[in-house]
């Protein structure tokens, strides 16, 4: 591919991992404004940051550090039985300004290369559709990144992430919030699919549910679990997760 350049950095660890240990791809933002000294930021010594590939604003894919090496990307994290998830995922930072910035759209050509370079990594690891994570699903008291403007649908019709597939008739239950069965109900729904509750009292975490609205309900993102999040959950479940 044309759109591939290299430009290493030295923030990885340094032992060779199995091609069958990576089981998970996390997309972020970069959250800076300016896409040079977010490249610079990802390969300086200093920061002990970095991941598997960039993606400019103009399409073009870096690659920073080689699949067979841990980048540092994912931080403290965690999915399903999973923690820290650095040895287990490639990173992808997508550039972004973030929520503290201006937080624009990503741009088509972004998208484009994206949906390549997943599609390559897919069959190559032999990653499954719902381990296409992002960094708030498994950081959620951290992260909002790669946010609610991220194409969790489209990348979707081709395998890549989960989406849910319901009638329009289970989307408009946005202001009516469930009983304290359902929300027990919500919660299992939430572990099933990935989601890490902290701790007992962490169920009904804020910044868990703001995670799962920001990817599958990003028009409103409260923390407050209704029926159309309920019906949403359920769903995703009871098509497999595939």
């Amino acid at each position: 591919m044309e759109i591939f350049k290299q430009n290493y950095s030295i923030n990885f660890d340094e032992f060779k991992r199995s091609s069958k240990g990576i089981v998970y791809v996390i997309y972020h933002y970069t959250g800076m404004v300016s896409e040079k000294k977010a490249i610079e930021r990802l390969a300086n010594k200093s920061s002990k940051v970095s991941c598997h590939y960039f993606i400019k604003r103009d399409g073009t894919v870096i690659n920073m550090v080689p699949d067979k090496f841990v980048a540092w990307h994912a931080g403290l994290s965690c999915w399903k039985s999973h923690k820290n998830l650095n040895s287990r995922s490639i990173g992808i930072e997508i550039q972004n300004s973030g929520h503290t910035n201006k937080y624009e759209k990503f741009s088509t050509k972004q998208i484009k290369s994206l949906l390549i370079l997943s599609k390559i990594l897919k069959k190559k690891y032999n990653i499954k559709s719902k381990n296409f994570l992002g960094h708030s699903d498994i950081a959620p008291n951290r992260k909002k990144d790669p946010g609610e403007k991220f194409p969790w649908k489209y990348l979707a019709k081709y395998k890549i992430g989960i989406w849910y597939n319901l009638p329009k008739k289970y989307l408009k239950f946005k202001d009516i919030e469930v009983s304290k069965k359902n929300k027990k109900l919500f919660n299992l729904y939430l572990k099933k699919i990935g989601y890490c509750l902290i701790n007992k009292k962490a169920k009904n975490s804020k910044s868990v549910i703001k995670a799962f609205q920001r990817r599958f309900r990003s028009k409103i993102i409260n923390g407050k679990i209704d029926n159309e999040c309920l019906e949403i959950a359920k769903n995703l479940i009871k098509r497999g997760l595939n």
